[in-house]
């Protein structure tokens, strides 16, 4: 019985913890979600603090999209995303394979190589001069390929493919089947939460690029929707007469907020279970 009690205490603890950490993450949605829907007029009534509104606009949502470089901006980013992460999917897949293949020559040197590179890099300038050099400089690519490979995804897509029984590979070495064939007939059918969580990873920088936009890209027609954003957020605040028929920055901020998040929002729950999946199957070797 003392037993008993002493675990129902521990849940409970549990419980009220999970439920605040939970609050802490919703709170903050509500709000900006909340003032980027409701009249500035009634925010300016709550002091600037709303959760719930009585009254309900989508006028910053249709300002954003019909008086703002949004719709632009959120078609070159949906272009890097895309793109982007499948390059990145297949040039991992293509370099995570033969280094999950210990009779690789050379296997550990290269490894070494993979891990050194996400301890150290070549610095910005150089890296700039490389991008000028290819003349990727105010294109849509230099935000694409610097970061065509994450090391760090490159080892969690290996480990998961060290993790394939060993029997499959040699019994299609038996039937004939070379190793490209091997990779994409038998390994990435196996790898669908291992790819689908490298490609969440990458997905998700795509769709945040900010920094490589900025240091890459002057022409304006090319900002992604982080760059674009940023400008809206770092507008200076509107005067507060006639508060009934202006839009104001603040509402403008927020609605952008959303924008931004609500893409990543809607499709992370229906690839959860493999992304949890993949990281505790591709952590289990190194």
């Amino acid at each position: 019985m003392v037993r008993r009690w002493e675990e129902r205490v521990i849940d409970s603890v549990v419980y009220a913890i999970l439920g605040l950490a939970g609050l802490a993450a919703i709170f903050p949605l509500m709000y900006v979600v909340s003032v980027s829907i409701t009249p500035f007029s009634e925010v300016l009534k709550n002091g600037g603090f709303l959760l719930i509104p009585r009254s309900v606009t989508f006028s910053a949502y249709y300002q954003l999209f019909t008086q703002s470089n949004i719709p632009r901006a959120f078609s070159v980013t949906v272009f890097i995303t895309v793109i982007g992460t499948l390059i990145n999917l297949v040039l991992t897949a293509l370099m995570a394979y033969p280094l999950s293949r210990k009779q690789l020559p050379g296997r550990s040197i290269f490894l070494m190589l993979v891990v050194f590179t996400m301890l150290f890099n070549g610095g910005i300038i150089p890296t700039y001069l490389i991008v000028k050099s290819l003349g990727l400089i105010d294109s849509v690519w230099s935000m694409i390929l610097p970061n065509a490979i994450w090391s760090f995804n490159v080892l969690i897509m290996k480990s998961f493919f060290e993790n394939l029984p060993e029997e499959l590979f040699e019994s299609a070495r038996m039937d004939g089947a070379k190793e490209f064939r091997i990779l994409m007939q038998i390994v990435l059918p196996l790898s669908v939460p291992s790819m689908l969580t490298v490609g969440l990873f990458y997905m998700v920088g795509h769709w945040n690029e900010f920094f490589q936009a900025v240091m890459y890209v002057t022409d304006r027609t090319l900002f992604p929707l982080q760059v674009v954003i940023r400008e809206i957020l770092m507008l200076t605040q509107q005067p507060l007469e006639n508060a009934e028929n202006m839009l104001p920055t603040e509402t403008m901020q927020m609605a952008s907020v959303v924008m931004a998040s609500l893409p990543i929002i809607i499709i992370y729950p229906f690839i959860q279970k493999h992304f949890t999946k993949g990281m505790l199957l591709g952590s289990i070797k190194g």
